[in-house]
């Protein structure tokens, strides 16, 4: 029987670990060629921080070597761009003009950082960070330099802001929110965090607008103007305001695009022959950027790639934890409070630790931990299984062994299973 032609655009991880479950599951059925637009095979981009900081090398965070896709029979295009799909002709073309047909086409083409339309931002030692590439650029700065401005108090900007810091450049990061993860921290856990971060000598502005890049002369990067006036020397300067989809080539090929590409439950686009997944893809409204929902997603499309047919995408609960060594840090839904929510708090000025958790109608929707996050797979597991928990609710902030004990203790008629916990 002739193999079908599965031509998939992108080589990152969300796309390979598709292609990793579709050959588990149908090993015979397609002849697969892949194209990556950077020079090298598919590696951790969640562990480029830990390499900026010098902790890994770049060896160290490859996930799949040259010899893992010869030896699936996988034929990879590194360093070439797609740069048209003909859908009438089922045909894809590369920017040096190879070409390849498909019976089903993957798109996994992830984001590009987003570079805030300030003037300056096209100076020499401005930067986004998110490849190997951006990663070498700042470590090759920090050997020679010595000021750097993150602007972005995001998890990608701390851990730039980190990870340079660790290479010895004295670092200021800009945020224009009063807290640092406004979207994933409550304030008091984001002072929390700063505080943390100051003691390591990380500087921070906020909440603070920038409103210009200075030209040192000769089209390098030499300060960072604020609305106020203000002034700070830059060397480098990294944006870490975000992310966008990647939907040109999409877009260009008449596929429909709102922030991503847009998809159904089965990971389908509109033309059904063609897929799309990762941070380039918009499912119900939302385009995801951890890497726990892409793997979700790469399940369900490897199952309908291989025409299982049976698995279904209906979204993810994201979790957010911090790649700073030495600081724990993990948060979780809704932790927002709103009218119809009660909050419980902890906080343990003695040891630093901090826990917010979010309860409705009887259901954990949300959890914010910070020092201590022992439990934080289990409050995952609280909110994502939407476990009535009123018969643990006094002792649920202090976690799933004390809930355990206390159900134990006091012949409660409630079973573990019913609280989540594991008899």
């Amino acid at each position: 029987m002739q193999k079908l032609k599965l031509v998939m655009v992108g080589n990152g991880m969300a796309g390979v670990r598709t292609l990793e479950e579709l050959i588990k599951l149908a090993p015979d059925m397609y002849d697969i060629t892949v194209f990556g637009a950077e020079p090298h095979p598919n590696y951790n981009r969640i562990m480029l921080s830990p390499v900026l900081a010098g902790e890994q090398s770049f060896e160290d965070i490859i996930l799949n070597d040259l010899d893992w896709y010869r030896d699936n029979g996988v034929t990879l295009h590194t360093g070439r761009r797609v740069v048209n799909i003909d859908r009438r002709r089922r045909l894809v073309t590369a920017d040096d003009g190879t070409e390849a047909g498909y019976d089903r086409l993957l798109l996994a083409t992830g984001s590009n950082p987003f570079m805030p339309p300030i003037p300056g931002n096209d100076l020499a030692g401005v930067i986004g960070y998110r490849d190997i590439a951006d990663t070498r650029m700042m470590v090759g700065t920090a050997r020679t330099r010595s000021h750097a401005v993150v602007i972005g108090g995001g998890l990608l900007g701390l851990e730039a802001a980190n990870g340079l810091n660790m290479r010895g450049m004295n670092v200021t990061v800009v945020h224009i929110g009063k807290g640092l993860l406004d979207r994933q921290l409550d304030l008091t856990a984001a002072q929390l965090l700063q505080s943390s971060l100051e003691q390591r000598g990380i500087r921070f502005l906020l909440p603070q607008f920038t409103s210009e890049l200075i030209d040192d002369g000769k089209g390098r990067v030499a300060a960072v103007r604020f609305k106020d006036g203000s002034e700070i020397r830059a060397d480098l300067v990294v944006m870490a305001a975000g992310v966008r989809p990647r939907t040109e080539l999409a877009q260009s090929a008449g596929l429909a695009c709102e922030r991503g590409i847009l998809v159904s439950d089965t990971m389908q686009t509109y033309d059904p022959k063609i897929y799309a997944i990762g941070e380039c893809a918009n499912h119900r409204g939302i385009a995801y950027g951890l890497v726990a929902p892409l793997f979700e997603q790469a399940r369900v499309c490897a199952n309908h790639l291989a025409m299982l047919g049976y698995g279904r995408y209906q979204g993810s609960v994201t979790a957010t934890k911090l790649k700073v060594t030495g600081i724990d840090l993990f948060s979780t839904g809704d932790f927002g409070a709103s009218e119809n929510c009660e909050a419980i708090t902890l906080s343990d000025q003695l040891t630093g630790s901090y826990r917010k958790l979010v309860i409705q109608d009887d259901i954990l929707i949300g959890a914010c931990l910070f020092g201590d996050t022992a439990d934080a797979t289990w409050y995952l597991e609280l909110i994502k299984e939407r476990r009535n928990i009123r018969k643990i609710r006094d002792a649920l902030m202090f976690g799933k062994t004390v809930c355990h004990n206390i159900i134990s203790d006091t012949n409660s008629q409630a079973t573990p299973s019913e609280v989540g916990i594991a008899a």
